[in-house]
C-alpha cells in the first residue's frame, strides 16, 4: 500500500512549560511543534527502504515561515499535519499545519524549506530520482501536478 500525506496526522499535548504570562503558547515553541511533526512524519513515511539515497541524504533547513491565526493554551490537543509543498530540484518545502485537535480549527501552518546538501562541499546536491519519487507521493493532493 502506497502512502499518502492525507493519511498522516501525530498530537502533541500543550505543557504548561511552554506557556507564557498572557497563558498563551511561546512563539518559539510553534517551529518545536513543527519539528516533532516532521520527526513523527518522516518515522512514518517509512523511507528506509531506499537505502542509503536516503538514509545518508543530509536536508538542512534554509527557511523556515510561520503563519499564526490563532493561539495555543496550556492543556490543548494539537493534531499536526504535514505534506511535501513544493519540490526543486535540490530543495524541498514542508508545509506543517497545526490545528486544535477537538474544534479542528487551523491555528498555525509553518513552511520549511530544505536543501539536499553534499557535507563535504555544502553545496547543493540534486534530489535522487528515486527519493524525487517518493517525495512526489508525499505530497498533498492539491500539490500532486505542481
Amino acid at each position: 500500500m502506497t502512502r499518502t500525506a492525507t493519511d498522516f496526522s501525530t498530537q502533541i499535548r500543550v505543557r504548561y512549560s511552554e506557556i507564557d504570562g498572557q497563558k498563551i503558547v511561546f512563539n518559539s515553541r510553534y517551529l518545536e511543534y513543527a519539528d516533532v511533526v516532521l520527526t513523527e512524519f518522516w518515522r512514518w513515511a517509512a523511507l528506509d527502504d531506499l537505502g542509503p539515497e536516503w538514509s545518508a541524504a543530509e536536508f538542512n533547513v534554509v527557511r523556515a515561515e510561520l503563519n499564526y491565526s490563532a493561539p495555543f493554551h496550556h492543556d490543548d490537543l494539537i493534531e499536526g499535519r504535514t505534506h511535501v509543498a513544493r519540490l526543486g530540484n535540490s530543495s524541498m518545502t514542508m508545509r506543517v499545519e497545526l490545528r486544535h485537535s477537538i474544534t479542528g480549527e487551523l491555528h498555525t501552518t509553518v513552511d520549511i524549506t530544505s536543501v539536499h546538501l553534499n557535507l563535504e562541499t555544502r553545496r547543493p546536491l540534486t534530489i535522487p530520482p528515486r527519493v524525487r519519487e517518493r517525495l512526489e507521493a508525499l505530497a498533498s493532493p492539491a500539490n500532486a501536478d505542481s
